[in-house]
């Protein structure tokens, strides 16, 4: 009996050895599948999508992180002073309506206290209306509201490091601050749940901005022998901002970066009489406009910083009466391209079509009228992009010219064309990337494209 009960004993332990040190197979392939989930994450892009209306993520990278990367956090900019370049982060108990986030070398998940090496990116916040990017210099001390620092200007690399994104993201039209500068400006837009419709009878499509606008205009001699000089019509815009980013580490230049402005432009207006027109351009700003998109890039939240100037502008020489209508439908693009062998380069182009609804043109002389807008982009309030697009009318009439103001005789040929321009220039500011500076603004160069709407053998 012993020896039969020593034999069951060795045999338990021989069956149950093996089932005790090795790993169940289901186990052994989750965590192959968590390590190869873990390193197709580090290698996708970063999303690129509007943060949330009122309340954006946070992010930091705390100290013992072996990546490096910027982490969600509870940090907030509670205030700032843009003279001093100090601030107040605070250590939140719950999501803030403030987006930031904080690199540092060897960071970890860990919560902390603001620490020297940290790079901070805030969403608007009180004392930074265009958000913040900024280094912490120097911890000040504790306050009330949170720890003050001293900061300095930072970097995107230093945030977004080897990460690469790329997207682009329609601006609300509600969330535009406009201000009106003529008397006769109607605003419209649209959205999902919700429409402001300014003009009666104006229909705006979902995600476009439309302004309405009328502007008489200096005349040229007896006005009332001839038709007084006025511009109307609308502009309508759906913008929308475009990022990329390919970086190459925290401490480098990225290998690629993209910002610009982009979105789908209509107008219909009319030029009428004879407008007491000079050779130099005469504009008439009619509405600005402002929005501070914040584009959630990962876990970092990059500020854009949009502006856009609707204008009226008129040159000629002041000897031609028209009468024109056009409609006018396309896109445009206006940005600045970085890669490393070629540095920064600018991207434009438009593409747009016209239709004339009514063209007239009487006696000799030239006269250009456009409706246009100057839209800038930047990031944390730095201007990084400025293109101007404006699309124009333009009429001209040729012969021998006789009479009065009041009355003229022209024979010769006439005609009115259409057309777009778009120019700008790329800012010093564009480093911000953390690219490497360049030393002058680099002109966008000018896209110009014109085509005939009409014409005549002779004025009448």
């Amino acid at each position: 009996m012993p020896a039969l009960a020593v034999s069951a004993l060795l045999l338990a332990a021989g069956c149950s050895s093996p089932s005790s040190q090795a790993e169940p197979p289901s186990s052994a392939a989750a965590r192959q599948a968590d390590a190869e989930t873990a390193a197709s994450a580090a290698d996708r892009p970063l999303a690129v999508a509007a943060a949330p209306t009122g309340s954006t993520a946070t992010a930091t990278a705390h100290p013992g992180d072996s990546d490096g990367r910027a982490h969600r956090t509870r940090l907030s900019v509670s205030s700032y002073d843009g003279k001093t370049r100090r601030a107040v982060i605070a250590s939140d108990t719950a999501p803030s309506a403030t987006s930031s986030s904080s690199a540092s070398p060897g960071a970890s998940s860990a919560p902390h206290h603001t620490a020297v090496g940290d790079v901070i990116a805030s969403a608007p916040a009180p004392g930074a209306p265009n958000g913040l990017l900024a280094e912490v210099t120097k911890v000040i001390g504790e306050t009330d509201e949170g720890t003050e620092v001293q900061t300095a200007p930072a970097q995107l690399n230093a945030l977004l490091g080897d990460d690469t994104a790329k997207g682009s993201v329609p601006v609300a039209p509600a969330a535009f601050d406009i201000d009106e500068l003529l008397p006769d400006v109607d605003v419209s837009w649209s959205k999902t749940a919700d429409v402001h419709v300014g003009p009666e009878g104006a229909t705006v499509p979902l995600g476009s901005l439309r302004l309405d606008v009328r502007a008489d205009l200096p005349t040229v001699g007896n006005t009332s022998a001839s038709a007084a000089a006025s511009v109307s019509g609308f502009v309508q815009v759906a913008p929308q901002v475009d990022f990329r980013y390919g970086g190459k580490g925290a401490d480098a230049a990225p290998a690629s970066a993209y910002l610009g402005v982009s979105g789908d432009w209509t107008s219909g207006w009319s030029l009428t009489g004879r407008a007491g027109a000079s050779a130099t351009p005469m504009r008439i700003p009619f509405a600005t406009l402002h929005a501070d998109p914040v584009l959630q890039v990962g876990p970092v939240p990059v500020v854009v910083n949009l502006d856009l100037t609707c204008y009226l502008q008129i040159s000629g020489d002041g000897r031609i009466t028209v009468d024109v209508e056009q409609s006018l439908q396309g896109d445009f693009t206006a940005g600045g391209t970085f890669g490393l062998g070629q540095g920064w380069t600018p991207v434009s182009s438009s593409d747009m079509k016209s239709t004339p609804v009514r063209t007239s043109v009487t006696s000799a002389g030239s006269v250009k009228a456009a409706l246009g807008a100057q839209a800038t982009v930047g990031l944390y309030g730095s201007v990084g992009v400025v293109a101007d697009l404006a699309p124009y009318v333009r009429g001209e009439g040729a012969g021998t010219v006789t009479g009065t103001d009041a009355v003229f005789d022209a024979d010769g040929s006439w005609a009115v064309y259409g057309g777009v321009d778009l120019s700008g220039t790329l800012r010093l500011q564009l480093t911000i990337f953390g690219t490497p500076v360049f030393q002058r603004d680099i002109p966008l160069g000018a896209l110009h494209r014109e085509w005939k709407l009409a014409g005549g053998g002779s004025a009448s």
